[in-house]
């Protein structure tokens, strides 16, 4: 701030003038005539009037809890200017700069170099996922002055977007927000998989039982065990009245009660012993 003088007064201060709208690194914002951008960065514009006398402030910061206090966001960057006595009153909505979705308006005094000064501050917050931005637009005055420019500065000082996806760090932000789409996404994608290939094998496993419950009623239902053979036969139903069979190259079956018996034995056939068929 600078040394509080009566002659400094501005003549325009009761009326904007001529408005400039300034296209920065990161922000587009409105500047009125004479008036000097004293800061033009990642986190804040500031602007000064021609006299000193008032000035406008946006800043802001990404990755912010969501139950960030807004009033004590805005008490916090109040306070960063080193201010004597900062008194900030009750919030109460406000319409949020461009971007935002809601934003509480907070009437402010405060001492400076033994000037008092007067002015309105107003948190705007933009929520993404778990993390929030918020930003602080400010007009002041000097006290004396400050009927002269309440009518019109905080308007000019909500007059802010940004347009660098790197404007108050949200870059970084952003990137993490992606980062936790896509790996929430993944894990969605990953129980889908999951819980799918679990219900596949639970239909699986039922339809074998079926299976296997039907094969069985069917060969208690017929008398009969089903075997099969090494020589490309399709399965077949045998009586039960032998525990094992030998099959042939012909297809013909042999069977018998004892384990140890070998159709081979005294035969120019191959015989092979068949297998016993189980879903």
């Amino acid at each position: 701030m600078y040394n509080y003088n009566q002659s400094s007064f501005s003549s325009q201060a009761s009326t904007p003038g001529s408005l400039e709208i300034r296209r920065g690194n990161y922000f587009n914002y409105v500047v009125p005539s004479g008036w000097r951008v004293v800061e033009d960065g990642q986190f804040a514009v500031v602007l000064f009037s021609p006299d000193n006398a008032a000035l406008t402030i946006m800043v802001g910061n990404s990755g912010l809890a969501v139950n960030y206090n807004p009033w004590q966001f805005v008490y916090e960057k109040l306070l960063a200017m080193q201010p004597y006595d900062l008194r900030m009153s009750q919030p109460r909505q406000a319409q949020p700069i461009a971007g935002c979705t809601v934003a509480y308006e907070f009437d402010c005094t405060y001492m400076y170099n033994g000037i008092p000064y007067q002015g309105i501050a107003k948190c705007s917050v933009a929520y993404s996922y778990n993390l929030c931005t918020m930003v602080m637009t400010c007009a002041a005055s000097h006290q004396l002055q400050w009927a002269n420019y309440a009518s019109w500065l905080p308007q000019v000082a909500s007059q802010v977007s940004a347009t660098n996806g790197a404007a108050f760090g949200i870059q970084g932000i952003m990137a993490q927000n992606l980062e936790i789409s896509q790996t929430e996404g993944q894990r969605h994608r990953e129980y889908r998989e999951w819980s799918q290939r679990t219900w596949d094998e639970v239909n699986r496993q039922r339809g074998e039982s079926i299976d296997r419950q039907n094969f069985q009623f069917r060969e208690n239902l017929g008398n009969v065990t089903t075997w099969t053979n090494p020589y490309g036969y399709p399965t077949v139903e045998l009586p039960t009245n032998y525990n094992y069979y030998w099959i042939n190259r012909q297809g013909q079956i042999y069977g018998t009660l004892d384990f140890s018996e070998n159709p081979n034995v005294g035969s120019t056939q191959d015989w092979v012993r068949m297998i016993r068929y189980l879903p």
